[in-house]
């Protein structure tokens, strides 16, 4: 079998129907299209998403409500209980975080006050809340923030 003797199987080949060509297009009266109505005129055609006169789900859904602040500083978050789980007087650093699966990369990292810490650790971060530092000290620990990316 060469290239030019390809051909495609028997009967999976159509010709397109021309419809609107009137009785002798062989597709009787109505030439194909029902009867009456919107679709069987010719130039008809509606609009993609138009639903008849009903109000459109694009335009009854809330889209795009609200304000986005283009310059929000998005931290990754990590809560006290969860450094319990570094060594006493360990240095956490952002890099630490993320290899013991705490946050996702280490970018920019903000601790919170939830839980209790119950060890004295040097937390390096680029975000405290108060409530944070003061547990850290209490604790005996020191928390240093990085200046941010």
């Amino acid at each position: 079998m060469k290239l030019h003797d390809l051909q495609p199987a028997e009967g999976s080949k159509h010709r397109r129907r021309r419809v609107g060509r009137g009785i002798s297009a062989g597709q009787g009266k109505t030439a194909g299209r029902g009867t009456k109505g919107q679709r069987s005129r010719t130039g008809r055609g509606i609009k993609p998403y138009f639903e008849g006169g009903q109000l459109p789900l694009v335009r009854r859904l809330p889209h795009n409500r609200g304000f986005k602040n283009l310059f929000r500083v998005e931290y990754q978050v990590v809560n006290l209980d969860a450094l319990n789980q570094f060594d006493a007087g360990a240095q956490v650093t952002p890099d630490a975080l993320v290899a013991r699966g705490l946050v996702r990369h280490s970018d920019r990292v903000k601790v919170l006050g939830n839980g209790a810490l119950t060890k004295s650790l040097n937390v390096q971060a680029h975000a405290f809340s108060d409530s944070a530092k003061e547990k850290i000290a209490a604790a005996g620990g020191t928390a240093e923030e990085i200046p941010g990316n």
